[in-house]
């Protein structure tokens, strides 16, 4: 069995051998960073402390109850490392099958594997990555061994298990959700990474330190991804050795990583600036600059999430009534980055760009609730007209109410002429569209109903 590099995972050392010992020496060699600084008890887990508490079941999975799970989460937030922790803790076997390569053959093998394997009084922990890209064929081999429990079955996915694993094999099994690691978490790795015996060192077996701006950077970059953090500090390792240094400095990590990520402050003035720089193009309809700005915002690790509520407030903020799909584009970009995470988000951010960017503008709305908030913090409002007021309850034909009401639906084009604002504020005018996109229509259709309302121009808004 081979790791997500394509090395031997260590995990796969023979039963007896594997024990919980540490790499050391020559077992070092080719083996990745991230590798080998995988967890090899469960309380050496980074995060998902929601899910590693007293009776939890990754606790109970490592204590040896037969069950199965899926763990659903974004890359590198340790669905791997959880597998191969629960065989090490129960001195199981560990089988590692990858959704994207494994055929209906591949899996039956392992499976008959795994009942040799059982006969002889060993459990097997079977790992599938990336499950969702199992078709229905692959799941149902998979259910007799899980309902049988002749494996222990822990199935990672990135995708929402209830729209891509049969109901089946789901339903016998645990859905855990799990979270992205936060940047405490990431810097708790680098600590382990740099002082641990398996982490980086010299090639005269000295640990490297690393310095507090390139720290910040690395965290930034990882974006919650433990796999990326080690992968880049191990990098960054091997250009300070070729630096003639034991720091890990911001240019020998640059230089790792091969990206200008020092020149995005995710929490500094280049974070708001550059989130200004994207919004203002964006309202300005320059789609490539929102598209620069927007790759350079995900280089520099900024959340998808913040970047997508952006994009909604923008929807209403700057476009509209000129484009009311926009907004509900902008929605379901945000709930396809919830839903399916990095990196395939990337390219529903990158819709929602090219569509708001392209859109027609028009803050015509944002004018029109912030007029008739600023009427209401000045207190104007009177009370409700009696005949729009409640007319469903016991007395209140006698206090007037719903007198003189005119049903809309019975009139000519639906519309009712009589008062609906309060006195105070009866000939007040808030929306104003402009000729822009949808509200063209908008604005024709409305002047014929504020004529068919007998609405008379106020003095702020002359018709």
């Amino acid at each position: 069995m081979t790791d997500l590099f394509g090395n031997p995972d260590p995990a796969q050392a023979p039963v007896a051998a594997r024990g919980g010992g540490s790499l050391s020496g020559a077992q070092h060699e080719g083996v990745p960073l991230a590798v080998r600084m995988r967890p090899r008890t469960v309380d050496e887990i980074v995060g998902q402390q929601h899910l590693l508490g007293p009776g939890s079941p990754l606790r109970r999975l490592a204590d040896g109850q037969p069950m199965s799970v899926f763990l659903w989460g974004p890359p590198g937030v340790g669905k791997t490392t959880i597998a191969s922790v629960v065989s090490r803790a129960t001195n199981r076997r560990f089988v590692e099958l990858s959704g994207v390569t494994a055929g209906v053959r591949e899996v039956r093998a392992e499976l008959d594997a795994a009942k040799r394997e059982l006969a002889r009084g060993t459990g097997t922990v079977l790992f599938v990555d990336e499950v969702h890209r199992f078709n229905k064929a692959q799941q149902d081999v998979l259910l007799p061994a899980v309902e049988n429990r002749l494996v222990t079955l822990i199935a990672a996915t990135t995708e929402n298990p209830s729209f891509s694993v049969i109901s089946p094999l789901l339903s016998r099994s645990l859905l855990l959700t799990l979270k992205p690691l936060t940047d405490a978490d990431i810097d708790a790795l680098l600590d382990r990474a740099l002082t641990d015996e398996r982490g980086v060192r010299t090639p005269q077996g000295e640990p490297y330190s690393l310095d507090p701006d390139a720290r910040a950077t690395l965290v930034r970059l990882a974006g919650g991804d433990a796999r990326r953090a080690l992968t880049y500090l191990e990098e960054a390792s091997a250009s300070a050795s070729a630096l003639g240094s034991t720091t890990i400095t911001s240019e020998a990590l640059e230089l790792a990583v091969d990206k200008a990520a020092v020149r995005y402050d995710r929490d500094g003035d280049q974070h708001y600036d550059i989130i200004s720089a994207f919004i203002k193009s964006l309202r300005g309809s320059d789609v490539d600059a929102g598209l620069h700005y927007l790759a350079r915002m995900l280089a520099g690790g900024e959340d998808p999430r913040f970047i997508a509520r952006r994009l909604i407030i923008l929807a209403s903020e700057d476009i509209g009534m000129a484009a009311p799909s926009v907004l509900q584009t902008c929605v379901a970009a945000a709930q396809a980055v919830q839903l399916i995470g990095m990196p395939e988000g990337y390219l529903n951010l990158a819709h929602a760009v090219v569509a708001c960017a392209t859109a027609p503008k028009s803050n015509a709305v944002t004018l029109a609730i912030g007029k008739a908030q600023a009427d209401v913090a000045a207190g104007k409002g009177g009370p409700v007209p009696l005949h729009l007021r409640d007319a469903h309850y016991a007395g209140a034909k006698a206090l007037g109410h719903g007198k003189g009401y005119r049903y809309a639906h019975d009139h000519p084009h639906a519309v009712a002429r009589q008062q609906y604002l309060p006195d105070d504020l009866a000939h007040a005018r808030y929306y104003e569209p402009t000729t822009h996109g949808n509200e063209a229509a908008i604005s024709e259709r409305l002047e014929s109903i504020r004529a068919l309302l007998g609405r008379s121009p106020s003095a702020d808004h002359p018709e």
